[in-house]
């Protein structure tokens, strides 16, 4: 089995990449290394791809949004399934940076419906819990309404499930989107809380407490994540439904202090807290609905954010040194 997976340098298509050719598939990996956060991490975890696992890792450096490039790439390539996990994340950065979210995840997205629909391949993609915007019906359901994305990220990911729908009803390709819940862990990524507030604290800086610690958050552990996106690869819908979307979280939300409280104890010693107001294109509440999710796939997140905090600040203070 050979699995398509973009986004391959980034933080959820690398551990993706890395379970699936530790399982003896091979796996061919896309990603442009955009500049949007260290392009060096990037560079590393691909490393250590090929650290681990040698040829069976091959590695194309193409942008998916470019339609003509990607198809180049590919030509004589063949695969089995595609995990389409490369996007342009980040909903403060959509505020400043627009058109980078229109290339990678509407152009980009749309490339790679159309590279499944020509090879009639399965495929899993990344979306989001920004869809859910400022829904206050917790748990957040698929069966919910998303019809007010708060950031243009979250709209971007919402299109790509009504592009999504549309393919699966034309073409009838099995398509299954998975919205995401804060993951976090082992190289993640530098932009997120977890990364910045662990930095802080081990640097002796403060830490932004938006809306005041007001906040709840569904942390997702990686490997549980990981664990989502191959049961969905494993059971793509059948014809019936060809278009499947489900939610990734540990269906549990979590205070924003004790999420802190958890990296203080873990980095040993406290944060020194800044309280901010709201950032534009925030939500107060995530929490993830897995009923279906359990159900159709099987998933049962296991890491809980006392276990899953550790190990990521053990690995972070490995890689940086601190």
């Amino acid at each position: 089995m050979t699995t398509l997976v973009t986004g391959a340098a980034g933080f959820i298509g690398f551990h993706v990449a890395d379970r699936l050719l530790a399982a003896g598939e091979r796996v061919i990996g896309i990603d442009n290394f955009t500049p949007y956060y260290l392009p060096q991490l990037k560079e590393d975890r691909i490393a250590e791809l090929q650290r681990r696992h040698g040829d069976a890792f091959t590695l194309l450096r193409v942008d998916f949004a470019d339609h003509e490039a990607l198809e180049r790439a590919l030509e004589n390539l063949p695969f089995d399934q595609i995990a389409h996990l490369g996007a342009q994340p980040g909903v403060r950065y959509s505020i400043e940076n627009p058109r980078a979210y229109a290339h990678s995840n509407l152009v980009g997205h749309l490339n790679m419906l159309e590279l499944a629909r020509h090879r009639q391949l399965p495929m899993v993609y990344a979306s989001s819990s920004s869809v859910y915007g400022g829904n206050t019906n917790l748990p957040f359901s698929v069966d919910d309404r998303v019809d007010h994305p708060v950031s243009l990220y979250a709209a971007t990911k919402k299109a790509d499930e009504l592009m999504s729908e549309t393919y699966a009803h034309l073409y009838r390709i099995p398509l299954t989107g998975l919205r995401f819940f804060t993951v976090y862990g082992p190289w993640g990524r530098p932009d997120m809380a977890p990364w910045l507030f662990t930095e802080a604290i081990l640097t002796g800086k403060p830490i932004k407490v938006f809306n005041n610690g007001d906040m709840r958050r569904d942390f997702t552990y990686i490997d549980d994540i990981v664990d989502g996106v191959i049961a969905a690869l494993d059971r793509p819908p059948a014809n019936g439904t060809p278009h499947r979307i489900y939610n990734l979280g540990n269906n549990r939300s979590e205070q924003l202090t004790r999420f802190i409280e958890v990296i203080e104890t873990a980095c040993g010693r406290a944060a020194i807290r800044e309280m901010h107001p709201m950032q534009p294109g925030d939500v107060k509440d995530t929490y993830a609905d897995i009923g279906d999710t359990t159900a159709d796939l099987g998933f049962v997140p296991k890491v809980t954010l006392d276990e899953g905090i550790p190990r990521f600040v053990r690995w972070f203070r490995g890689y940086s040194g601190l």
